[in-house]
């Protein structure tokens, strides 16, 4: 498949990232919770009344809480406010409550994620492509979620009678929503959500712990390339975990890799509380080197959250690594520069994590999914409840 096909020029938050620096002064000076806060206290200042009592949520609001999905927003309509209805200062105060709460790193997937979903506009509008028509995956299709027009738990009503809708445009880097739920604050729990086609932050602050699940990243097209350089939201996911299944000795291998083939992710969109048996090969069994590979891994998903979160998160996954498996299913090769055609899932007692290629048509290694998860802790509950 021909990169230039997806060769753009990014057009709607080209440029983001310096309009949401900081001094390293003032950095230093504060915690990350608090310039969580500042920065959110910052976009809120930015709407207008009607725009802010689109943006803010209860934070019992279940049926907010869970109106998350891989599918484009006229599919699973979201709520809050997008970036296509914001000025150029609130997209940018938008975008810099969003850098906030993540590390570089994960700020940066963030953007690239986005903009393919602007390369997969601008592809669209090219005319269809292989092993899909236009206009993107048919209804009630692309990776499980809910069904077309309705959130996890039945129809997004809510205030005006919806939540929020993509009228009738699919893909593109300004179909974004962000919403809050509950009041920032440095001291009790809130949550910022942040998502669209492909991308589903749900990010809870509680004092100064962060939890980042279940957050959904993917990437349609997962190659593309942007001002003359290749790009791959999801490539150190891939590169990692190809890497350790070729560490492994032959029976290791033998062990993790599954009988029969994953092609989608099992806790995806529409699954809280649904809990999976792990299979695979348990870390116990690696050696020490191998064991550091998964846990290079598991950072590319723990790693998205800001610094002092994903250090104190990497530390109980750390802990948890012996009782942790790794499972595969799909193909065992890769081109090198591509990404796995093959269904990985990485499951410890505080987590799971899933890498599911699309299987419907064309390249499923250019349509990727991926779920993360902390079954005893999604969106916070456990900090909340204290």
């Amino acid at each position: 498949m021909s990169l230039n096909r997806f060769a753009f020029q990014p057009n709607h938050i080209v440029g983001i990232s310096i309009l949401f620096s900081l001094s390293l002064g003032s950095a230093a000076a504060q915690t990350a919770t608090s310039r969580i806060v500042s920065a959110a206290n910052t976009f809120l200042s930015t709407l207008d009344q009607k725009q802010r009592q689109s943006v803010l949520f209860s934070f019992d609001d279940e049926q907010q809480r869970k109106l998350w999905s891989n599918f484009p927003i006229s599919i699973v309509p979201r709520a809050g406010i997008s970036l296509k209805e914001m000025n150029p200062a609130q997209r940018s105060a938008a975008m810099t409550l969003v850098s906030s709460a993540l590390s570089p790193r994960g700020f940066e997937k963030v953007r690239q994620i986005m903009d393919g979903d602007e390369a997969l506009k601008l592809s669209e509008a090219a005319g269809p492509q292989p092993g899909r028509g236009r206009g993107g995956p048919p209804p009630g299709r692309d990776g499980g979620g809910p069904p077309p027009g309705r959130g996890p738990d039945g129809p997004p009503v809510g205030r005006g009678g919806n939540r929020g809708g993509g009228g009738g445009l699919l893909f593109g880097s300004d179909l974004y929503f962000i919403s809050i739920l509950g009041t920032p604050s440095q001291k009790s729990p809130w949550m910022l959500q942040f998502g669209g086609h492909h991308l589903a932050l749900n990010i809870t602050i509680d004092g100064e712990r962060g939890v980042l699940t279940p957050t959904l990243t993917g990437a349609q097209p997962s190659l593309y390339t942007a001002n003359g350089k290749t790009v791959r939201p999801l490539g150190r996911e891939s590169d990692k975990a190809i890497a350790l299944l070729n560490a492994l000795d032959e029976n290791q291998r033998k062990q993790a890799i599954l009988s029969f083939r994953l092609a989608d992710l099992v806790l995806g969109p529409g699954q809280d509380g649904k809990t999976i048996q792990p299979e695979g090969l348990k870390a116990s069994s690696m050696t020490g080197e191998q064991r550091a590979m998964l846990l290079d891994a598991i950072s590319e998903w723990a790693g998205i959250i800001h610094e002092s979160a994903a250090t104190l998160r990497m530390a109980e996954l750390k802990a948890d690594i012996n009782e942790t498996w790794f499972a595969w299913s799909g193909p065992a090769t890769v081109t090198p520069g591509n990404n796995i055609a093959a269904y990985y899932r990485i499951q410890g007692p505080h987590l799971v994590i899933e890498y599911a290629p699309q299987q419907m048509g064309g390249d499923p290694s250019m349509h990727v999914h991926t779920m993360y998860r902390d079954p005893t802790n999604d969106y916070g509950r456990k900090p909340a409840a204290k």
